[in-house]
């Protein structure tokens, strides 16, 4: 979730990001809540003056506590988390609260660009690297099969996270659709060294590897990358 602040104060206060918050809520009222907290990757990370949240699983419904600079807490309005993995949203900063609003079709900043971005695309492309080497070796193929397992993790990385998220809901079919993209993609430049079936093994074999320990890792540098 992609926070953008838009002030109506004459002052423009900047965020306070160590006693700021965001809210999960199970209900419209917020009766049942609980911070968003810190949890492997999963956190709210502002800047003077903005923010933007990643979180494992959303509750169904949100708001923030932002602490600004001029010494004034700001609650916002109970927002639900909308059926997208990637959102932005409006926050309209008051003189003592916040309004959120959804914000559809947003002019933002690549969020290829951001850290959490960039860095993931690098341990993928390290962890799926040793995967597809561990596995040619096993197989006796040829490690010229390494280029296209390079090649292929800069298409489809920022194709299903940048692209494909803003209208499939489900983590898994981005997953799938990177496993059988690289499949095909694989046999389709090496197919004189590799059949179809032994490309499908292949991109199982990265995918599996890239999933399982990134999931690791995230919880290990998080507190470095972020």
């Amino acid at each position: 979730m992609n926070f953008t602040l838009v002030y109506t104060t004459e002052q423009k206060p900047s965020i306070l990001p160590d006693t700021s918050e965001q809210i999960q809520c199970q209900d419209n009222q917020c009766i049942e809540q609980e911070a968003l907290g810190s949890y492997g990757i999963q956190k709210l990370y502002c800047q003077p003056t903005g923010c933007f949240s990643i979180a494992y699983e959303y509750a169904p419904y949100q708001k923030l506590v932002l602490d600004f600079s001029d010494g004034i807490k700001r609650t916002s309005n109970v927002f639900a988390t909308p059926d997208k993995l990637r959102n932005n949203f409006q926050v309209i900063v008051g003189k003592n609260d916040l309004h959120i609003e959804l914000v559809p079709s947003p002019k933002e900043v690549n969020s290829l660009l951001r850290v959490d971005a960039w860095s993931s695309l690098l341990i993928i492309l390290l962890l799926e690297f040793m995967a597809a080497w561990a596995y040619l070796s096993y197989t006796r193929k040829s490690y010229r099969i390494l280029i296209s397992v390079f090649f292929v993790n800069l298409i489809t990385m920022p194709v299903s996270w940048q692209i494909l998220a803003n209208w499939i809901t489900e983590p898994w079919l981005l997953w799938s659709f990177c496993l059988v993209f690289e499949a095909v993609f694989l046999w389709l430049f090496n197919r004189n060294r590799l059949h179809l079936r032994d490309a499908f093994n292949l991109s199982i074999a990265i995918n599996v590897t890239s999933y399982t320990l990134g999931m690791i890792l995230s919880f290990l540098l998080a507190p470095y990358l972020f």
